[in-house]
């Protein structure tokens, strides 16, 4: 079997995943609930407006202040809202599966047994100062 063809059969794996499913899911929810959009759509006006005013060749620390205390506030909202939270876990569930699979190829690639590989329980911290290197 080719192998692009058989990265094709993966992915269609992925997508049979529960973890895909619940993600996909909740990112419809996030979609269609209007309040929430607003809310983000908000947070990326002021993220926008933040930026401007810190390019400026005089910038003005008061109203970059205000900007930034504004903006932590909207997006506390945002991350308080219940489908976000439930969004935000299964995009970590998601995301870990693809993690866990890209090492095992990675495993794989560096001659590994593909039969007896197994992924580290840690995994990557993302701190490469507390990290005994890639695997």
């Amino acid at each position: 079997m080719d192998i692009m063809k058989m990265t094709r059969e993966l992915g269609k794996a992925i997508q049979q995943d529960d973890r895909y499913t619940a993600y996909m899911l909740a990112k419809q929810a996030n979609d269609e609930d209007k309040e929430l959009q607003e809310e983000i759509n908000r947070f990326e006006d002021l993220r926008m407006n933040l930026g401007s005013a810190m390019s400026v060749e005089e910038p003005d620390s008061d109203k970059i202040k205000a900007l930034d205390t504004e903006l932590k506030s909207v997006y506390q909202n945002i991350m308080k809202n219940p489908k976000m939270i439930v969004f935000s876990g299964a995009q970590q569930a998601l995301e870990k599966l693809v993690s866990n699979i890209q090492q095992m190829i990675s495993m794989c690639a560096n001659g590994e047994d593909p039969e007896t590989c197994q992924i580290p329980e840690s995994g990557c911290t993302g701190s490469c100062a507390s990290c005994g290197g890639c695997h």
